[in-house]
């Protein structure tokens, strides 16, 4: 099966040396730390409401529901009447000024999250939200928003009204999922999932300052794949995020979930399989495996499909519970890093309780390429203890940081190869329910590492909303 094959000596090491590490820390750089510096409240009775494991104020693949941008920090939650908020602070505030955006959420559903991008070409904030295999609701702000912060008010009436589409382009009317991502010419995209969980596809738009324009779709849902169990003929494509480096280009990590069960040795564990990893050198219009081979054209005929040689950089099949939607990043020198997690095979050879073999046996793994291009992984030693997702950053000196469910943080330095990893912080005192929103933006721009966490609450009781900050190494 040539999907499998890409890589796979690379892989059968789990733990690295440091010859092996990514070839730009030096002796005199400091190791991973965090020190906490504050913690901020956005909301003291924020929305709580648990589905699918997860809260609508928190789910870890909700990019961008903390950013940071020219001085000011930005965040978006529910309000306990289930309105949609848009705060703004200066960096170092220990108050948020806040926006209604005229918006209710509709559902109970914890994947109908806010995201918020940023246009550079005219100084926007887009919000899109509410949106999990049906419509989506858009709001902008005025132009220059961004680029004035302290200039101009935060009020209600800097933003436009509530809109079904993206000015008048509808997209699908089964959107799930959106990201957005600025690109190095100042323009922003939007990914989202068109159809639905086990049968969609990715697709891209892109918004360049005037009007939005629908790039198309990049993944297939189509094509055969075959466990030791069973074959299913669709899918989609999950992505652990869609990111650009500092060169320009844009990189994404992916799990594949099958929409057959067969394909897994029991019922109760889930369909995903395979970590698998796609670039684009031409703002997402083209995209190549790990090897440069073009494997998909966005709105073209040849999409990114699970046929395609060259995609997967670690193999696993359905029957360890791996988490899709769970976290990328890029080094100083535009090298991939992720985090993946499932329940290795010393637990078992087959999960049969999605939930509770993960929470029991789940641990997260650091993938990576490195300065000779080949594939190393390691396993974090921190047990899960959880069935959610961990989130990734690197620091200036290319240090690793895992941001686990409930707040906790681990480090590893880019000295050893990473294979130092240690809990810097044991999450006490946070009481937070479980995946938190990184601020992905904040960690270059200030050294802080930032994250929004919701306090555990029961039923539909409303609970605290928070921002809490740590200094990394200067």
């Amino acid at each position: 099966m040539h999907r499998r094959t890409l890589l796979a000596a690379a892989l059968a090491g789990a733990v690295v040396t440091p010859a092996l590490a990514s070839g730009t820390a030096r002796a005199a750089d400091p190791g991973p730390s965090v020190t906490r510096t504050g913690t901020t409240t956005l909301d003291g009775q924020a929305l709580f409401f648990v589905s699918y494991d997860g809260l609508v104020n928190n789910n870890a693949f909700q990019k961008n529901g903390l950013l940071t941008y020219k001085g000011y920090q930005y965040a978006v939650w529910y309000t306990a009447d289930r309105g949609a908020v848009v705060g703004r602070r200066a960096l170092g505030a220990s108050t948020w000024a806040t926006v209604k955006v005229g918006h209710t959420l509709r559902y109970n559903d914890s994947h109908n999250v806010i995201s918020m991008g940023v246009s550079k070409a005219d100084g926007r904030l887009h919000l899109n939200m509410d949106s999990h295999s049906d419509g989506f609701t858009y709001v902008k702000s005025v132009a220059g928003l961004m680029d004035n912060p302290a200039g101009l008010s935060w009020t209600a009436s800097r933003f436009g009204a509530p809109q079904p589409t993206l000015d008048g382009l509808a997209l699908t009317s089964q959107f799930t999922y959106p990201q957005f991502v600025s690109t190095p010419d100042g323009k922003l995209q939007l990914s989202y999932r068109v159809a639905v969980s086990g049968n969609g596809r990715n697709a891209l738009a892109e918004y360049d300052g005037t009007k939005w324009t629908d790039l198309g779709e990049w993944s297939s849902s189509t094509g055969t794949y075959t466990s030791e169990h069973g074959s299913s003929t669709a899918r989609n494509m999950y992505l652990h995020g869609i990111d650009y480096d500092r060169n320009g280009r844009l990189h994404s990590f992916f799990t594949w979930r099958e929409q057959n069960a067969a394909v897994m040795c029991n019922s109760g564990g889930i369909t995903n399989h395979d970590t698998g990893y796609v670039y684009s050198d031409d703002r997402g219009r083209t995209w190549h495996n790990n090897a440069g081979t073009v494997v998909g054209v966005t709105g073209g005929s040849d999409k990114v499909s699970v046929t395609d040689a060259g995609l997967v950089v670690d193999p696993l099949n359905p029957d360890h519970s791996l988490m899709n939607q769970e976290s990328q990043f890029t080094d100083s020198a535009g090298r991939p890093h992720a985090i993946i997690s499932y329940v290795p095979g010393r637990f078992g050879q087959c999960t049969t309780n999605y939930v509770a073999n993960r929470t029991a046996n789940g641990r997260a793994f650091h993938v990576r390429r490195n300065a000779s291009g080949t594939w190393q992984k390691t396993e974090i030693p921190v047990p899960l203890n959880s069935s959610q997702r961990t989130k990734l950053i690197l620091d200036k000196y290319d240090n690793a940081y895992a941001v686990f469910p409930f707040g906790r943080i681990a480090g590893a330095s880019a000295a050893s190869g990473y294979t130092d990893w240690r809990i810097l912080f044991d999450g006490s005192g946070l009481n937070a329910f479980g995946e938190v929103v990184i601020d992905e933006t904040r960690v270059a721009q200030d050294g802080v590492l930032s994250f929004m966490y919701q306090e555990k609450s029961s039923g539909t009781t409303p609970s605290a909303l928070h921002v809490i900050d740590f200094r990394l190494p200067a």
